[in-house]
């Protein structure tokens, strides 16, 4: 069944989806941030059919989430790198994360957690603030319906 086309919606969390809402984009993305770049690496770390690897990575591409680079061991092979865009998916990776990690896992089981990269310890949990830097509970949050248009 082809998945319908969330474009033209007006609500911003539908677009989101609409471009980078499966799991396989968002695997490919957090296999990017962590220094994969070719193909093979990419399909070899998550195990995808290289259909469905190279369809994902086409359409990033297309949509400006990653690019085409040369090589970053100087060889004739091409990479697949984050542009600025995909880039800034990483606070999403992160925070779905450290949802998946409190609700997910159990009591003492061990996963994988973001790192900062200069101390080796983990991030503190993302939060949401106002303009003003007030932290913001859920409820003090509005999250608009809005209804496709066609």
């Amino acid at each position: 069944m082809k998945r319908k086309s969330l474009e033209g919606n007006l609500c911003a969390i539908a677009r989101a989806l609409d471009e980078i809402g499966d799991w396989w984009s968002l695997l490919i993305i957090r296999d990017a941030t962590a220094g994969i770049g070719r193909f093979s690496e990419f399909q070899r770390s998550l195990g995808i059919p290289k259909n469905i690897l190279s369809a994902r990575l086409k359409s990033m591409v297309e949509q400006g989430v990653m690019e085409i680079v040369p090589a970053s061991d100087g060889s004739a092979y091409q990479e697949y790198a984050l542009t600025s865009k995909g880039e800034a998916l990483l606070p999403v990776l992160v925070a779905l994360g450290q949802w998946g990690a409190e609700y997910l896992f159990e009591p003492g089981e061990r996963g994988s957690i973001p790192l900062d990269a200069k101390k080796k310890r983990p991030l503190k949990r993302l939060a949401m603030m106002s303009e003003d830097g007030r932290h913001l509970h859920p409820k003090d949050v509005l999250v608009p319906r809005i209804v496709f248009m066609n």
